[in-house]
Formats: structure tokens, sequence, C-alpha cells
């Protein structure tokens, strides 16, 4: 079962209008949007385990430039990717997803049969009905509940937002999976769009907690920004005779992504320091308390200009985006992933993670690192 960008926000909200809020010592908020569909303080929740994958291939920019009219010099400089991972032909986007939540649950140090929920967020699965029971099953998680939610480059952190509701309100344990095909979805005779996404998947194990790990946080969408980037429907006409009334029969197919490079530059660029210092209130913080952000991978330009407006240095800036381009909602845990099994991440460390992108959607979680440090 999937649930909309619109669904989630309201299920999360109505949850968290019972849910206390922290303090919110810095006086009256400054909203990033008229559309805050939900926010809160500290929950009882942290996080114990993160894996990630990707596909074995790596296709350079020089690779591309057998592909469009580019160069590894016009990308890097107005990107900062270098190599993308994608998938080919026989593997699957739940086999790479699989993996990612194996090597959180490892981590984790939790069994299969202690996780109550998982939920898989992706926007293109490999299955249109839903990617997360598959996934679960493969794990033998026979005691969760599992499903898709759809919410883009934002997916994985309202995904992580909802198990945390969940996790505040009884259950145990939760796997949040972000993983993204977007390849498949990509217009290879577009240059400006081609370049910059990439396939891989990483997952975080959340447990509840009596000391809560899980900050703050604030979620909007602004749907009448959707034609900015999408993907849309575009059935086929079938060629016989219609079943009556004018009715007309089609053949199910998704045209290729569109974007509007620039207006989604300055969305991101405007909105994401406002939730992250939103998130920040919600969990009674400041940009000063902040150990690393972490942004979705989508571009360097991106990154550095909300860093800059945060007055947050670059070298407190998570990234691997250079290795893995845009992976949509898979970026932000499969860069945590590494930052953690690294070193560079240490367990206390707070972490101001954000997501942005199609919907249009974004979103902040401040998060404190609670897995077990690998060097």
């Amino acid at each position: 079962m999937k649930f909309s960008i619109a669904s989630v926000a309201l299920l999360v909200g109505a949850v968290n209008a019972f849910t206390p809020s922290s303090n919110k010592m810095f006086g009256v908020r400054t909203k990033s949007s008229s559309l805050d569909m939900a926010s809160g303080g500290s929950l009882n929740v942290k996080p114990i385990g993160i894996g990630s994958a990707a596909p074995a291939t790596v296709v350079t920019n020089v690779d591309l430039e057998n592909v469009v009219e580019t160069s590894d010099e016009w990308i890097q400089t107005r990107t900062g990717i270098a190599e993308r991972h994608l998938l080919v032909d026989g593997e699957t986007i739940v086999d790479v997803s699989t993996k990612a939540a194996q090597n959180a649950l490892d981590m984790s140090g939790l069994d299969p049969m202690d996780i109550d929920i998982v939920i898989c967020a992706t926007s293109s699965p490999e299955d249109l009905f839903g990617d997360a029971t598959t996934i679960a099953a493969n794990l033998g998680c026979k005691n969760a509940v599992a499903y898709d939610l759809v919410a883009a480059c934002s997916g994985f952190l309202f995904g992580s937002v909802t198990a945390a509701q969940f996790l505040n309100n009884g259950q145990k344990n939760a796997i949040v999976i972000g993983s993204d095909a977007l390849s498949r979805w990509t217009d290879w005779d577009d240059r400006n769009s081609c370049i910059l996404f990439g396939d891989g998947a990483g997952a975080m194990v959340y447990t509840a907690s009596e000391e809560p790990a899980f900050l703050g946080y604030s979620m909007h969408s602004k749907g009448e920004s959707h034609d900015e980037l999408k993907c849309m429907y575009s059935g086929t006409p079938r060629p016989i005779d219609t079943p009556g009334d004018g009715t007309v029969l089609s053949s199910g197919s998704y045209s290729k992504t569109t974007m509007n490079g620039k207006e989604v530059y300055k969305f991101a660029t405007r909105e994401v320091p406002r939730v992250v210092k939103e998130a920040l209130v919600e969990a009674d913080l400041t940009v000063d308390d902040v150990d690393w952000l972490l942004l979705h991978q989508a571009n360097i330009r991106i990154m550095e200009t909300v860093a800059s407006r945060l007055k947050i240095p670059m070298d407190k800036v998570i990234t691997n985006l250079s290795k893995y381009g845009n992976t949509s909602a898979a970026s932000i845990p499969l860069a945590f992933d590494e930052a953690v099994r690294s070193g560079q991440v240490k367990k206390g460390d707070i972490i101001a993670c954000s997501g942005f992108g199609a919907g249009l959607s974004w979103g902040s979680v401040i998060m404190r690192w609670e897995g077990e440090e690998e060097n």
C-alpha cells in the first residue's frame, strides 16, 4: 500500500497533535511556508543501525560524453558529480534495498523478528504495488507490517518521522529504507537532467528509547509547484473498440522525469535553511549545536549555498555526491552510512538532516547518532 505525501503529512500531523512538543525557548517561530504540514519536538526514539548499497556498475562523466553532448568539466563544475552507480539488466532495486537494510540490521544487533515496521521510501519501485513487503520478507522480518511511502527526495526523512511516531507511541523497532532507481526514468537525451541521477539504497534502524535521540523535525509540501519536478503517467490508448459510453482503455506507462532546474535550485536554497532552523527550534537547539549538516545530495552548489546561509562551514557538511550523483530517497542514508563507517560521524554527534524535491516537498530532522562506532 502506498501513501501520498499529503496523506502521510496528515497522518503525522494527526498523531503529532497528541504528542507533547518540546519547550520553544526561542519564542515565535518563522515558518518556511504557510503550508507547514507537520512539526514537533523530541520523540523517544534513537537510530542504532545504518546501511547502504549501490549497483556495481559505475558510469563516469567521461562515459556520458558518448551519450549526450557534455563533458566531465561541465558536469563537475555545475553539479559536483563525477560518477554514478546504475542498475543493469538482471539487477533490481529490491536486491539493492535488501542489502542496505540487512547492513543496517546487522549494525543494530537486532534480530529480524524484533522489527515491527518496515517502511520503504521510493518513487521508483520494482513493483508498482510496492517493494516494502518483499524487502521485509527477504530480511526475515515476519512480525513487521511493511508498506511503501512516496515522497521523492524527501522520502527518507518523511518515512523516518512516520516510523518515529509509531515508536514513540508503543511500537519497538523499525527499519526505514530510502531507495530509488531514477536512471530508469531519466531522459537520456536531456543533457541537463541525465547527468544528475544514480541508483542506490540506504537504510536506518530506529528503536524506542527512554532517552530521545530524535530531537526535532519539520515537514512541508507545496503542490502548487508540482510541475517543477515530475514524472507523469503517460498511458497509450488501446486501438480497440471502447466498452461504451465514450470510455477509452489504455496501456499504462510513465513519461520521463522533467525538471525546471532553475526553479528547483531557488526553492531549495530558499526553503532548506528555513526548515533546518525550524527543526532546530523544535529541538531546542541552535546551529552552533550541530556537529554535521547532511542534505539531500542533489547538487554541490545547493549544499554550498544552504551551508553558507546557515553559517555552517563546508567541512561540517557530509557529502558523497561526487561518487553517487542524486540517488533521490537513498541519498541521505547512503551518505550517512559512509560517514559513520569511515569514522567521520561519532556516537553522540548531532546531525541536522534535510531532504527536498518533487512534490514539491521538503523537511528536516535533527537527530543524535546512537549507533556503534565503526572505527
